[in-house]
Protein backbone atom coordinates (compact mmCIF):
# COMPACT_ATOMS: atom_id res chain seq x y z
CA UNK A 1 0.00 0.00 0.00
CA UNK A 2 0.97 3.69 -0.81
CA UNK A 3 2.12 5.33 2.24
CA UNK A 4 0.20 8.59 2.69
CA UNK A 5 2.25 12.06 3.14
CA UNK A 6 0.15 12.47 6.61
CA UNK A 7 1.32 9.41 7.59
CA UNK A 8 5.15 10.12 6.92
CA UNK A 9 4.70 13.18 8.70
CA UNK A 10 3.17 11.51 11.66
CA UNK A 11 5.90 8.98 11.97
CA UNK A 12 8.34 11.91 11.33
CA UNK A 13 6.67 13.64 14.00
CA UNK A 14 6.67 10.84 16.83
CA UNK A 15 10.20 9.85 16.28
CA UNK A 16 11.66 13.49 16.54
CA UNK A 17 9.55 14.12 19.69
CA UNK A 18 10.76 10.91 21.12
CA UNK A 19 14.29 11.61 20.37
CA UNK A 20 13.91 14.83 22.17
CA UNK A 21 12.33 13.27 25.23
CA UNK A 22 14.95 11.12 25.46
CA UNK A 23 17.73 14.00 24.83
CA UNK A 24 19.08 11.57 21.96
CA UNK A 25 18.56 15.07 19.85
CA UNK A 26 18.06 18.57 21.22
CA UNK A 27 16.25 22.15 19.98
CA UNK A 28 18.51 23.49 17.67
CA UNK A 29 20.39 20.56 16.55
CA UNK A 30 20.65 19.58 12.73
CA UNK A 31 18.54 16.20 11.61
CA UNK A 32 21.16 13.77 10.29
CA UNK A 33 20.40 13.07 6.17
CA UNK A 34 17.66 11.46 4.17
CA UNK A 35 18.93 8.04 4.24
CA UNK A 36 19.74 8.23 7.86
CA UNK A 37 16.91 9.17 8.95
CA UNK A 38 15.04 6.70 6.47
CA UNK A 39 17.60 3.88 7.99
CA UNK A 40 16.63 4.69 11.39
CA UNK A 41 13.08 5.13 11.91
CA UNK A 42 12.31 2.81 9.58
CA UNK A 43 10.45 4.54 6.86
CA UNK A 44 11.44 5.19 3.23
CA UNK A 45 13.39 8.36 1.71
CA UNK A 46 10.50 9.78 0.01
CA UNK A 47 8.39 9.97 2.89
CA UNK A 48 11.55 11.46 5.07
CA UNK A 49 11.50 14.23 2.71
CA UNK A 50 7.82 14.40 2.39
CA UNK A 51 7.52 14.88 6.16
CA UNK A 52 10.88 17.08 6.21
CA UNK A 53 8.43 19.44 3.91
CA UNK A 54 5.66 19.33 6.23
CA UNK A 55 7.73 20.12 9.22
CA UNK A 56 9.32 22.80 7.68
CA UNK A 57 6.25 24.56 6.56
CA UNK A 58 4.54 23.96 10.15
CA UNK A 59 7.93 25.39 11.58
CA UNK A 60 8.63 22.55 13.54
CA UNK A 61 11.97 22.43 11.15
CA UNK A 62 13.92 24.58 9.57
CA UNK A 63 15.54 23.19 6.45
CA UNK A 64 18.32 24.65 3.68
CA UNK A 65 19.55 22.76 0.33
CA UNK A 66 22.83 22.52 -0.59
CA UNK A 67 25.58 21.24 1.52
CA UNK A 68 27.66 22.14 4.54
CA UNK A 69 27.52 22.24 7.90
CA UNK A 70 24.86 24.83 8.16
CA UNK A 71 22.74 22.67 5.31
CA UNK A 72 19.93 20.26 5.90
CA UNK A 73 16.89 20.21 8.47
CA UNK A 74 17.57 21.84 12.09
CA UNK A 75 14.82 21.65 14.74
CA UNK A 76 14.12 25.17 15.34
CA UNK A 77 14.21 26.73 18.93
CA UNK A 78 10.40 28.30 19.00
CA UNK A 79 8.51 25.94 20.77
CA UNK A 80 5.59 27.38 20.03
CA UNK A 81 5.94 27.76 16.64
CA UNK A 82 4.42 24.42 15.00
CA UNK A 83 1.55 24.75 16.97
CA UNK A 84 0.64 28.27 15.90
CA UNK A 85 1.01 27.45 11.94
CA UNK A 86 -1.52 24.68 12.70
CA UNK A 87 -4.17 26.80 14.32
CA UNK A 88 -3.61 29.16 12.02
CA UNK A 89 -4.13 26.80 9.14
CA UNK A 90 -7.36 25.64 11.16
CA UNK A 91 -9.10 29.07 11.41
CA UNK A 92 -8.01 30.11 8.04
CA UNK A 93 -10.26 26.91 6.92
CA UNK A 94 -12.75 27.77 9.70
CA UNK A 95 -12.56 24.32 11.00
CA UNK A 96 -11.94 25.87 14.90
CA UNK A 97 -15.03 27.02 15.81
CA UNK A 98 -14.86 30.60 17.39
CA UNK A 99 -16.85 29.88 20.37
CA UNK A 100 -14.40 27.34 21.19
CA UNK A 101 -11.59 29.94 20.85
CA UNK A 102 -13.42 32.10 23.18
CA UNK A 103 -13.56 29.08 25.70
CA UNK A 104 -9.90 28.27 25.75
CA UNK A 105 -8.32 31.83 26.10
CA UNK A 106 -10.92 32.34 29.18
CA UNK A 107 -9.55 29.02 30.38
CA UNK A 108 -5.94 29.87 30.13
CA UNK A 109 -6.05 33.16 30.64
CA UNK A 110 -8.25 33.62 33.72
CA UNK A 111 -6.03 30.63 35.20
CA UNK A 112 -2.56 32.92 34.35
CA UNK A 113 -4.45 36.02 35.73
CA UNK A 114 -5.11 34.37 38.76
CA UNK A 115 -1.37 32.68 39.12
CA UNK A 116 0.47 35.46 38.05
CA UNK A 117 -1.71 37.82 41.22
CA UNK A 118 -0.97 35.45 43.77
CA UNK A 119 3.21 35.12 43.27
CA UNK A 120 5.23 37.18 45.74
CA UNK A 121 6.98 40.33 44.22
CA UNK A 122 10.20 39.42 42.74
CA UNK A 123 12.99 41.40 39.68
CA UNK A 124 11.15 38.73 37.24
CA UNK A 125 7.51 39.89 38.27
CA UNK A 126 8.45 43.41 38.80
CA UNK A 127 9.85 43.41 35.21
CA UNK A 128 7.34 41.67 33.44
CA UNK A 129 4.81 44.35 35.39
CA UNK A 130 6.62 47.27 34.08
CA UNK A 131 6.72 45.63 30.36
CA UNK A 132 2.81 45.25 30.77
CA UNK A 133 2.29 48.59 31.91
CA UNK A 134 4.20 49.84 28.30
CA UNK A 135 2.20 48.60 26.82
CA UNK A 136 -0.95 49.68 28.32
CA UNK A 137 0.53 53.49 27.95
CA UNK A 138 1.19 52.64 24.28
CA UNK A 139 -2.62 51.49 23.82
CA UNK A 140 -3.63 54.84 25.40
CA UNK A 141 -1.95 56.89 23.12
CA UNK A 142 -4.16 59.51 21.65
CA UNK A 143 -5.04 58.42 17.96
CA UNK A 144 -3.80 55.22 17.79
CA UNK A 145 -4.19 53.48 14.84
CA UNK A 146 -6.30 50.04 14.56
CA UNK A 147 -3.97 47.61 13.51
CA UNK A 148 -1.32 49.25 16.41
CA UNK A 149 -3.75 48.78 19.44
CA UNK A 150 -4.43 45.36 18.37
CA UNK A 151 -1.15 43.94 18.18
CA UNK A 152 -0.30 45.89 21.45
CA UNK A 153 -3.65 44.09 22.82
CA UNK A 154 -2.31 40.97 21.83
CA UNK A 155 1.49 41.39 23.25
CA UNK A 156 -0.30 42.75 26.62
CA UNK A 157 -2.25 39.36 26.67
CA UNK A 158 0.99 36.93 26.38
CA UNK A 159 3.01 39.49 28.83
CA UNK A 160 0.02 39.01 31.54
CA UNK A 161 -0.32 35.23 30.85
CA UNK A 162 3.87 34.93 30.77
CA UNK A 163 3.73 36.50 34.36
CA UNK A 164 2.39 33.23 35.78
CA UNK A 165 5.61 31.03 35.17
CA UNK A 166 4.51 28.15 33.19
CA UNK A 167 6.09 27.55 29.86
CA UNK A 168 3.39 25.18 28.57
CA UNK A 169 0.42 28.19 29.00
CA UNK A 170 3.04 30.82 27.81
CA UNK A 171 3.81 28.97 24.99
CA UNK A 172 -0.35 28.11 24.02
CA UNK A 173 -1.22 31.58 24.57
CA UNK A 174 2.01 33.03 22.38
CA UNK A 175 0.31 30.52 19.15
CA UNK A 176 -3.01 31.30 20.25
CA UNK A 177 -2.47 34.56 20.19
CA UNK A 178 -0.59 34.27 16.73
CA UNK A 179 -3.60 32.32 14.97
CA UNK A 180 -6.38 34.42 15.97
CA UNK A 181 -4.46 37.34 15.14
CA UNK A 182 -6.02 37.62 11.39
CA UNK A 183 -9.67 36.79 12.88
CA UNK A 184 -9.24 39.39 15.09
CA UNK A 185 -7.84 42.07 13.20
CA UNK A 186 -10.72 41.53 10.34
CA UNK A 187 -12.87 42.05 12.99
CA UNK A 188 -11.24 45.22 14.31
CA UNK A 189 -11.08 46.81 10.55
CA UNK A 190 -15.38 46.50 10.31
CA UNK A 191 -16.23 47.48 13.38
CA UNK A 192 -17.75 50.78 12.85
CA UNK A 193 -17.85 52.11 16.47
CA UNK A 194 -14.06 51.08 16.70
CA UNK A 195 -13.26 54.22 18.94
CA UNK A 196 -16.36 52.99 21.65
CA UNK A 197 -14.91 49.55 21.99
CA UNK A 198 -11.38 50.91 21.68
CA UNK A 199 -12.22 52.79 24.84
CA UNK A 200 -13.88 49.74 26.93
CA UNK A 201 -11.02 47.87 26.03
CA UNK A 202 -8.68 50.41 27.35
CA UNK A 203 -10.74 50.54 30.92
CA UNK A 204 -10.99 46.93 30.85
CA UNK A 205 -7.16 45.91 30.26
CA UNK A 206 -6.29 48.96 33.41
CA UNK A 207 -8.73 46.98 35.51
CA UNK A 208 -7.01 43.17 34.53
CA UNK A 209 -3.60 44.85 35.27
CA UNK A 210 -4.47 46.80 38.64
CA UNK A 211 -6.09 43.56 39.62
CA UNK A 212 -3.29 41.22 38.95
CA UNK A 213 -0.43 43.85 40.04
CA UNK A 214 -2.76 44.23 43.17
CA UNK A 215 -2.23 40.34 43.52
CA UNK A 216 -6.28 40.27 43.68
CA UNK A 217 -6.50 36.88 41.76
CA UNK A 218 -9.83 36.11 41.97
CA UNK A 219 -11.00 39.71 40.82
CA UNK A 220 -8.17 39.63 37.79
CA UNK A 221 -9.23 35.95 36.79
CA UNK A 222 -13.64 37.83 37.23
CA UNK A 223 -12.26 41.08 34.37
CA UNK A 224 -10.40 38.78 32.04
CA UNK A 225 -13.39 36.59 31.47
CA UNK A 226 -15.75 39.59 31.33
CA UNK A 227 -13.04 41.22 28.88
CA UNK A 228 -12.46 38.22 26.20
CA UNK A 229 -16.61 37.19 26.02
CA UNK A 230 -17.10 40.62 25.85
CA UNK A 231 -14.96 41.94 23.08
CA UNK A 232 -16.34 38.47 21.21
CA UNK A 233 -19.83 39.29 21.48
CA UNK A 234 -18.75 42.99 19.69
CA UNK A 235 -17.52 41.15 16.54
CA UNK A 236 -19.97 40.87 13.68
CA UNK A 237 -21.21 37.49 12.63
CA UNK A 238 -20.14 37.53 9.13
CA UNK A 239 -16.69 38.15 10.16
CA UNK A 240 -14.27 36.26 7.57
CA UNK A 241 -12.71 33.62 8.99
CA UNK A 242 -15.61 32.68 11.61
CA UNK A 243 -16.83 29.00 11.90
CA UNK A 244 -20.25 28.96 10.50
CA UNK A 245 -20.70 26.70 13.95
CA UNK A 246 -19.47 28.60 16.13
CA UNK A 247 -21.48 32.18 16.50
Amino acid sequence: MTEQPRRSYDLLLENIEADLRSGVISLGDQLPGERALAETYGISRASVREGIRILDAMGVLRSSAGSGPKSGAIIISEPSAGLSSALRLHMASSRLPVADIVQTRVLLETWAAATAASRPPSEVRDAALARARALLEAMDAPGIEREAYHLLDARFHVELSSMAGNAVIETMMASLSGAISGYVKNAVDIMEDWPAVMKHLQRQHHGIYDAVAAGRGDDAARLLREHIEWFYAQIPADTTAAAPDGQ
